[in-house]
C-alpha cells in the first residue's frame, strides 16, 4: 500500500479482513456462508472502489475457490483484479499467530478455523504467489509492483 501510495495518482484503500469484520460484517459468524457473505461483501466495496477508479487491496483470509471466483467476475468488469496467493505454511502461521487463534483452535474453543478445521483451498488461479518463508515483506511487495509494472498496470 505504502508503495503505491508513494507513487501517488490514485486513491488507495486497504480492506484489512479485521477491520471489515469489525465494521461491516459485524454479527457474522465463521460458519462457511458467514465467510462467504464477508468475502462477497469485501468484493463489492472493492469493485467500487475501482468503478471510481481507485485501488482496492484486500487482505482477507479467503479459504474458498467459489467465493474468489465470484469477486474475481465482480471486480474485473469495473477494471484490473489480481490475486496475490500469500503461500504459508500451517506450521509457520501457527508459529506467527500472535493472537492465540492458532492454539485456540487446537484447543477445540475456536470452531471452523481454516486450516485447523475447516479447509483452506489453495488457489490455483493466483496472478502472484508470495512464499512467505523465502521473501521479506519489502521483497514481496517488490514483487507485486514489477507484476504490477509488467502488465501495464503502472509505469
Amino acid at each position: 500500500m505504502v508503495k503505491l501510495l508513494e507513487r501517488g495518482g490514485r486513491t488507495v484503500t486497504l480492506l484489512d479482513g479485521d477491520v471489515v469484520r469489525k465494521n461491516l460484517s459485524k454479527g457474522l459468524g465463521f460458519s462457511r456462508e458467514d465467510r462467504d457473505a464477508n468475502i462477497m461483501r469485501i468484493g463489492f466495496v472493492a469493485s467500487e472502489i475501482t468503478k471510481a477508479g481507485g485501488i482496492a487491496i484486500c487482505a482477507p483470509i479467503a479459504p474458498y475457490a467459489k467465493t474468489r471466483e465470484f469477486n474475481r467476475e465482480l471486480i474485473s468488469s469495473y477494471g484490473g483484479y489480481i490475486l496475490v496467493h500469500v503461500a504459508t505454511p500451517l506450521e509457520v502461521c501457527e508459529e506467527r499467530d500472535r493472537k492465540g487463534l492458532y492454539a485456540k483452535a487446537r484447543a477445540g474453543i475456536i470452531q471452523e478455523f481454516t486450516g485447523i478445521s475447516d479447509p483452506y483451498e489453495v488457489p490455483d488461479d493466483a496472478e502472484i504467489t508470495l512464499q512467505t518463508t523465502e521473501l521479506s515483506p519489502d521483497e514481496a511487495a517488490e514483487q507485486i509492483m514489477d507484476y504490477l509494472v509488467e502488465q501495464g498496470y503502472l509505469v
